[in-house]
């Protein structure tokens, strides 16, 4: 019996660590702290009129606090990586509350990762969100403290359209931090057009000679943030 009850408390105490990683988030709410389930803090937020109202609406990343989601890094000398999940939520004002419009976990990456050990937080150099003239941006930069040279930025705008926070562009610029050499790709999903840059040099004024090419691309219809994922994140980035 004294076993069952050890295993019974153990399959609970899974649950419950399953559930905060993967929490409900309410429709509705009189404050942001309305949308924070208990043991997420936000971590960034972002304020601005997204849906032409005059109103100022807001986009926070929250992050789980769960210590076990904290684990030791025996690679790099045992420190720890803190890979507690994030979500992105936004969130409408609307007259006495606010009104939760989209939200997406897939695709907001962890503070650190267990197989790319060496990679910063791709959210602490860029601030992570923005809204500006009306869309909403989120910006990661991914940095290898070893094994590459190479630094890429990558910004997503989002716009709300359709009754929807779709994704109307995509812009991804890389450059070594040993040549300095930077190649820029622009992507707008409502001309289907692409400008490629090449030639570019963060280092050299002598060597620095971009040239942009301007090309049309084929592409379905437009993906809304609750669609976004790492792996459509990876299709963007090699197109």
């Amino acid at each position: 019996m004294k076993i069952i009850l050890v295993v019974l408390l153990s399959l609970i105490s899974i649950h419950l660590f399953a559930q905060a990683d993967h929490p409900q988030i309410p429709k509705t709410g009189a404050n942001i702290n309305s949308f924070i389930p208990k043991g997420w803090k936000v971590i960034y937020k972002v304020k601005g009129d997204l849906n032409k109202d005059n109103v100022p609406d807001e986009a926070i990343i929250i992050q789980n606090t769960n210590p076990k989601n904290i684990i030791k890094n025996g690679s790099m000398g045992g420190n720890k990586l803190n890979v507690n999940p994030r979500m992105l939520l936004v969130l409408f004002k609307t007259p006495g509350q606010y009104q939760l419009q989209a939200q997406n976990t897939r695709f907001i990456p962890t503070e650190n990762d267990t197989v790319s050990t060496c990679l910063a937080d791709p959210l602490q150099e860029t601030g992570a969100i923005m809204i500006k003239n009306g869309t909403l941006i989120l910006s990661y930069q991914y940095w290898l403290s070893c094994g590459s040279y190479e630094v890429s930025n990558l910004d997503y705008t989002f716009r709300f359209q359709n009754q929807k926070m779709e994704l109307i562009g995509f812009d991804i610029s890389s450059y070594s931090r040993s040549s300095g050499e930077e190649t820029i790709t622009s992507l707008n999903f409502s001309t289907r057009k692409k400008s490629e840059t090449s030639g570019g040099n963060m280092f050299s004024d002598k060597t620095n000679k971009p040239k942009t090419v301007w090309k049309k691309f084929n592409w379905g219809k437009l993906f809304t943030l609750e669609e976004m994922t790492k792996e459509l994140s990876q299709k963007l980035s090699e197109m």
